[in-house]
């Protein structure tokens, strides 16, 4: 049950992080790296990634990913980088080391929107201090 578990939630954290094609979008000047510090939570899935999950990244470039699915609560924990508007994260599920790459759509200081490879978009919105 535990691995099935597991599957399911890789398959649902490469559906946030799925790879991501080319895109017309204009550089806006944001720093991206900087804004995406901090715990989001998913409030709009476009994915397998079920709404109340949450993501963590930090500034040390390292992510944390708690997806919450029938009760249950599964803890992965990986890397990110941000190039432009490109999120890579790198996750490991027990013996297998994933490396995935989704386009931000949005991201300001309260609203995280990432776009898989099959288009599919996730609104994150980030969680305050406390919450």
């Amino acid at each position: 049950m535990k691995r099935l578990f597991a599957v399911a939630l890789g398959a649902a954290v490469f559906g946030l992080a799925g790879f991501a094609g080319a895109q017309d979008k204009k550089d806006d000047g944001k720093d991206y790296a900087k804004l995406i510090v901090g715990k989001w939570e998913v409030d709009k899935s476009g994915s397998d990634l079920p709404k109340g999950s949450t993501l963590e990244f930090t500034k040390d470039g390292k992510m944390t990913a708690v997806v919450k699915a029938d009760g249950q609560e599964l803890k992965i924990e990986g890397t990110y980088k941000v190039e432009k508007d490109k999120l890579t994260v790198k996750l490991k599920l027990g013996d297998q080391e994933m490396e995935e790459t989704a386009t931000i759509k949005k991201l300001t200081d309260d609203t995280l929107e990432i776009e898989d490879k099959d288009k599919k978009v996730d609104v994150l919105k980030k969680k305050k201090d406390g919450k």
